[in-house]
């Protein structure tokens, strides 16, 4: 089975709202495996390296002062096209465009507090998972993959 890897964080307004658990749990009723995790308060400038691509933004400024306002929660996902389908149970970035059922969907309706952050490519995961997980993240066997792959 070819797996990949995905950089998910619950944002500060995820993590003051409560909302960590319920995240993660969607994570495993899907089927995914929870690799790495941890709680870091980023400083601004980890959040404005790990948004560099929105650098020339005008909104870039706010994200990363928001970014770095409190905790964040960190997470690696292992399975099989985690990284397209983590994006889609995020829901769109703009929460009022998200299907009922996605995470943003569910628990937020303003773009500046959308509550997660999802890598959008392998590349993208791979050098976020990088930067947030630098010591490494779990390899573990999950003995009820067969119940969850062919």
């Amino acid at each position: 089975m070819a797996t990949e890897r995905t950089f998910i964080a619950i944002k500060p307004d995820g993590v003051q709202r409560g909302l960590v658990g319920d995240i993660i749990c969607r994570f495993e009723k899907r089927g995914y495996k929870l690799v790495g995790l941890k709680m870091e308060i980023p400083t601004k400038e980890k959040a404005a390296e790990h948004y560099q691509d929105l650098s020339s933004k005008g909104f870039f400024a706010g994200l990363v002062d928001f970014f770095s306002s409190g905790p964040i929660v960190c997470m690696c996902w292992e399975g099989l096209d985690v990284v397209r389908q983590g994006r889609q149970m995020l829901g769109e970035t703009q929460p009022l465009n998200s299907l009922p059922g996605s995470i943003r969907g569910d628990f937020s309706i303003d773009l500046g507090r959308n509550i997660c952050h999802g890598s959008d490519s392998v590349e993208a995961s791979t050098r976020e998972l990088a930067m947030w997980f630098p010591e490494g993240v779990n390899d573990w066997n999950k003995t009820v993959d067969s119940s969850v792959y062919e």
